[in-house]
């Protein structure tokens, strides 16, 4: 079985990759947070130190890009080719008002001729320069039947894995995904397809099983990985339980190495309020100290609750 690890912007940085790869594993592609090539700079400092090889060392690592323009496309793709990267990915299912408004992400979805014109620009470059391009896409914008015409534009294409969130732009993250357009993709789609969308425990994946059979291979999963860490390693049958020692050490580790390039104390906080945003769910009985430390300010308040609270009961 293979897994993918999905990119969460401000989350699945080079650190956090890093550290979870070390102490969890079991992730056969990780994938970037996007980035966002423009005219005067294809990739920003910031996303370069992102992606820069030494920085994801021993880590399977496919860049992700957002964008409308087939030029800005290329740009950064032959700036990731420089780096060492043999595959890059498209973003079609960024659901946010502020990429959607600019054509980008599934905004892209509505302009169905505008993307074929894309598409047969970016592939004709990655076959002149070997390179390969996966596509990560949504059923459509508006109407989730939109799916059918947009599989028509895929099919015409050498996309190396199809990527395909059973959601429209307009259902964001919320709701069950609809299944029975990714059975739809499993019967029409020429290139290899990836299912994501939901999984986030091994029974949830398991009653996806049971839906489409032995081709949920490979599956990406985003949320549910975060949620709880350990979700790859029992779908892998490594483990049947969440091991909070390693949650700790995963805690610990990142904790300590936004310590290093961050300051003041609220701006590391910060990053780690919004993985304890996902950590919740698995410290139900301590609701109460995460709104406590949802609200801290300093190291030492947010470490009480953590080393105080969390992790001794």
């Amino acid at each position: 079985m293979k897994i993918y690890f999905a990119p969460l912007e401000g989350i699945t940085g080079y650190i956090f990759r890093n550290i979870y790869d070390e102490i969890y594993g079991h992730i056969d592609k990780y994938f970037a947070p996007f980035i966002s090539p423009s005219e005067k700079c294809p990739i920003t400092p910031r996303e370069k130190k992102d992606l820069i090889p030494e920085n994801n060392t021993g880590i399977n690592l496919v860049p992700q890009i957002l964008t409308c323009r087939s030029e800005h496309f290329i740009e950064a793709s032959e700036e990731l080719k420089a780096m060492g990267y043999k595959e890059v990915n498209l973003n079609l299912g960024c659901p946010s008002g502020t990429v959607c408004s600019k054509k980008k992400g599934a905004g892209f979805l509505t302009d169905t001729k505008a993307l074929q014109q894309f598409l047969e620009d970016i592939y004709s470059y990655s076959e002149s320069e070997n390179i390969k391009i996966s596509v990560k896409t949504r059923l459509g914008y508006y109407d989730p039947e939109e799916f059918h015409d947009l599989v028509k534009i895929f099919n015409d294409y050498p996309i190396s894995e199809l990527i395909v969130h059973p959601r429209i732009r307009g259902d964001f993250y919320k709701g069950e995904p609809r299944k029975e357009y990714y059975a739809y993709a499993l019967e029409h789609v020429k290139c290899p397809l990836v299912y994501n969308g939901n999984v986030f425990t091994t029974d949830g994946y398991d009653e996806l099983k049971r839906y489409y059979g032995n081709d949920l291979d490979p599956v990406m999963l985003g949320r549910g990985l975060i949620s709880d860490p350990s979700l790859a390693e029992k779908l892998c049958g490594s483990v049947s339980e969440t091991d909070m020692n390693k949650l700790l050490r995963l805690h610990d580790a990142i904790y300590h190495e936004y310590q290093k390039i961050m300051s003041p104390d609220i701006n590391v906080l910060y990053k780690m309020k919004e993985l304890w945003t996902y950590w919740r769910g698995m410290f139900e009985d301590h609701d109460r100290d995460i709104k406590q430390l949802l609200k801290t300010k300093k190291y030492a308040e947010y470490e009480k609750i953590v080393y105080g609270d969390l992790f001794t009961s």
